[in-house]
């Protein structure tokens, strides 16, 4: 096998990045810049769970960070409206560098020829000797070290605002799908055990979700497989988990219906069992500071 140990990385100073700081939506400026004719009732059922103590999990994938949505999902977070934040491998790298460089995503088309694609020095061995040296969850680990090294834009981290609001946050990788697994810090037992960590105390979460609600954005893979076997394993061992209600956002629908997997993993086939779920085609521009925005204005109301 090939010996990763040779692999070569450059400092991240040098890379041209594709999102900035100045790129971020913060959440006085967010807007109702779409709307749907179950916004309102979407909206609704989240106030309504985050109230009852139903719960809310918000889980996503990498493009809410690179579309610069982080200020208005933290802002959430700190309201109690989002009570677990779950991300994929691709989110937890974004955020981070965001936190320690103020700047994060990259050209593909510009460093896959040479090679160079995904190898930034800082990120790889941050992250990794992280979750190496950890015992706590993938997603904590980070937020409590970017946290503890106090690092300059801690204030537009999702993991480290969450450890402060004491929201569950949690990352779910799959191995060989991040940059950081490229590297020669990565410790592929380490990253499983964090993960699975993670995986766990998500599977908790989804089994006190009776009444509470899912929320899926942009993960077309990853994170909606990862929510139907722990709703699985949370009705084996005896959680009803019903009624429940979800929703999956993305920008694309496929020939004939949207994505397969949010479509029958987030929508149909866990709310088959009791609740109501929703898709929606729309860009994460659009939709986030909408639901913000419209959450703010129901509290505001009460």
């Amino acid at each position: 096998m090939l010996d990763f140990s040779n692999v070569r990385t450059y400092p991240l100073r040098e890379r041209q990045s594709l999102v900035h700081l100045s790129d971020l939506r913060r959440p006085e400026d967010s807007r109702v810049r779409w709307t749907h004719e179950h916004l309102d009732r979407l909206c609704g059922l989240i106030n309504r769970a985050a109230r009852e103590n139903n719960g809310v999990l918000w889980q996503m994938g990498a493009h809410v960070v690179k579309c610069g949505l982080s200020p208005l999902v933290i802002d959430l977070m700190e309201r109690g409206l989002i009570t677990h934040l779950a991300v994929n491998g691709a989110t937890a790298i974004h955020d981070v560098e965001l936190a320690m460089a103020g700047k994060t995503s990259e050209s593909v088309a510009d460093g896959i020829g040479d090679g160079t694609f995904g190898m930034a020095e800082e990120t790889g061995r941050f992250i990794n000797e992280t979750i190496n040296s950890t015992s706590l969850g993938f997603g904590e680990a980070l937020g409590r070290r970017v946290l503890n090294e106090d690092m300059p834009h801690a204030d537009v981290c999702l993991l480290a605002r969450a450890v402060e609001s004491d929201v569950p946050a949690t990352v779910h990788v799959a191995i060989g799908t991040d940059i950081v697994h490229q590297h020669p810090t990565f410790d592929g037992a380490r990253t499983g055990a964090a993960a699975h960590h993670d995986f766990r105390r998500y599977t908790e979460t989804v089994a006190g979700l009776s009444g509470g609600v899912v929320l899926n954005f942009g993960s077309a893979v990853i994170m909606p497989e990862v929510f139907l076997k722990a709703l699985s394993i949370s009705r084996n061992l005896g959680h009803g988990v019903r009624p429940l209600y979800t929703a999956s956002f993305d920008l694309r629908k496929d020939i004939g219906d949207y994505f397969f997997r949010p479509r029958k993993n987030v929508v149909k086939r866990p709310t088959a069992a009791g609740g109501e779920g929703f898709n929606f085609s729309v860009r994460h521009e659009d939709s986030i500071p909408s639901i913000h925005r419209r959450l703010l204005q129901m509290e505001q109301d009460e």
